[in-house]
């Protein structure tokens, strides 16, 4: 079903072991949502056998996760791509910076006053990016987009997989409401009976 907004975005800084696996931070809210565009690029072989196609393997590579947002402050900007402040409080982007992946997530509406819920468990960001433009006859809000890089994450599920997104929808069969009160407060860690 189509979803018809978007809001609460969130971000949580990723700590990593000796052996990679990560351990998420605290969300913080990241700024105030205005688009998110997610393009997902996949691993594909096809295996052909009597003369047809017999077999079809489409595997996850990664993603490419755009995000419109009214303003990037200074410390999510710092925290998304590794820029600095320099002595006088100036934020310094550096060819030489490297951001460190972030989990991010969000909902998006749906007609009813339900929401679909998403946690991204790896991105990778550049610097976000700007566009400026004169007032003239009218006024245009400028806003930046940000675009990062959606992977796999390190750590192992219970059934030793690597996901890479979380989803789920209010009313979903099976799903309690605590799961969505909670969505926040940390980084959802997938369950399996």
């Amino acid at each position: 079903m189509a979803t018809i907004g978007m809001d609460k975005l969130y971000y949580a800084e990723i700590t990593e072991d000796s052996d990679g696996n990560e351990t998420y931070g605290i969300p913080k809210q990241m700024a105030k949502a205005i688009s998110g565009d997610l393009v997902v690029e996949l691993v594909e072989a096809n295996l052909f056998a009597d003369d047809g196609l017999a077999v079809v393997i489409k595997d996850f590579k990664s993603g490419t996760l755009t995000i419109g947002a009214d303003d990037l402050e200074k410390s999510v900007v710092m925290a998304l791509t590794g820029a600095v402040l320099d002595g006088n409080g100036v934020l310094i982007a550096r060819s030489e910076d490297i951001g460190k992946p972030v989990a991010i997530g969000f909902r998006a509406q749906k007609p009813g006053g339900i929401y679909r819920y998403f946690w991204f468990y790896r991105v990778q960001f550049g610097f976000p990016g700007t566009t400026l433009q004169t007032k003239g006859d009218s006024i245009t809000f400028q806003t930046p987009s940000i675009v990062g890089t959606v992977l796999r994450r390190n750590k192992s599920d219970l059934q030793g997989k690597h996901p890479w997104k979380a989803e789920v929808t209010e009313g979903d069969t099976g799903v309690p409401q605590t799961m969505f009160d909670g969505w926040y407060t940390s980084v959802y860690e997938p369950e399996f009976v």
